[in-house]
């Protein structure tokens, strides 16, 4: 998926949403485990009642990975049921010396050898360029690199003076060596406000994932306020805001009417900044 048609996709849906598919067994609604796949059955319920509202799912590979076999097959299967007009995040945070990403890269772009074609993966930049370029060897697929982020311990790194930049400065202005906005996002943390118009004086034009909105208390409006570009330039993630709204029978309906409380939120944020 291209930025224009990314950008497409938010003004038909009218939406930035990325909907975090952490799936855990142990937070599921209990029915679901009669199930031989609970997980994956309940990502495809969530996904039904979520897919015309999203414009991005974002699995996030530990809670996959801890399972397994089983856990694998799941996230393989999963990235199958996603519609192939949603754009597809693998949250793998992958990253490592330049063969061994090369192989990152086969596993969540290389449908033959994997099964797994997701359209972007996201990346740690910490071990420099032969680290990130193997990701970029695709054509069509996008690395989400992490500059920003949302937990508490970013400040022990990201934040630190590193000549006249801090860190996260430092990896913003560097990557943009390696590739252009046509191919490389930004993981940027809800949570951090206000710095989104530093961000932004950086990497005007480069689409930005946002983790952190709903149960980790980031704002919203604040995001947009900051960081809202010419073509949106955000997809805003909720995960557990979203999938674990409801532990019932009706959890769906129960995710679905949070998913629509912020794509109608977005939608006026859109409507507001003209454009859709």
């Amino acid at each position: 998926m291209t930025k224009q048609q990314l950008f497409e996709q938010i003004q038909k849906k009218r939406s930035f949403l990325c909907v975090g598919l952490d799936s855990s067994l142990d937070k599921i609604p209990q029915h679901l485990l009669k199930y031989e796949n609970p997980i994956l059955e309940f990502n495809k319920q969530i996904i039904d009642a979520t897919k015309d509202l999203c414009v991005a799912y974002k699995p996030n590979t530990a809670f996959y990975e801890c399972y397994g076999k089983k856990g694998w097959e799941n996230l393989i299967e999963t990235w199958k049921y996603i519609p192939k007009d949603i754009f597809s995040i693998a949250d793998a945070k992958r990253g490592d010396i330049g063969n061994t990403s090369a192989m990152y890269a086969e596993t969540f772009f290389n449908e033959k050898s994997s099964e797994m074609s997701f359209d972007s993966v996201t990346v740690a930049p910490y071990m420099g360029s032969d680290s990130v370029t193997p990701f970029l060897t695709f054509q069509d697929k996008w690395v989400i690199l992490l500059a920003l982020t949302s937990n508490t311990g970013h400040a022990d790194f990201q934040l630190q003076e590193t000549g006249t930049d801090r860190l996260f400065e430092k990896v913003l202005k560097t990557a943009q060596q390696w590739a252009t906005d046509e191919q490389m996002m930004y993981v940027v943390g809800a949570t951090r406000g206000a710095a989104f118009a530093d961000i932004r004086k950086l990497a005007p034009d480069h689409f930005l994932l946002v983790p952190g909105v709903g149960a980790q208390g980031g704002d919203l409006k604040e995001v947009c306020q900051y960081g809202l570009n010419a073509q949106c330039g955000l997809l805003v993630n909720s995960s557990r805001g979203i999938i674990y709204a409801g532990n019932g029978e009706d959890f769906a309906e129960k995710a679905r009417a949070e998913a629509l409380k912020l794509q109608k939120e977005m939608e006026q944020i859109l409507i507001g900044a003209g454009l859709i």
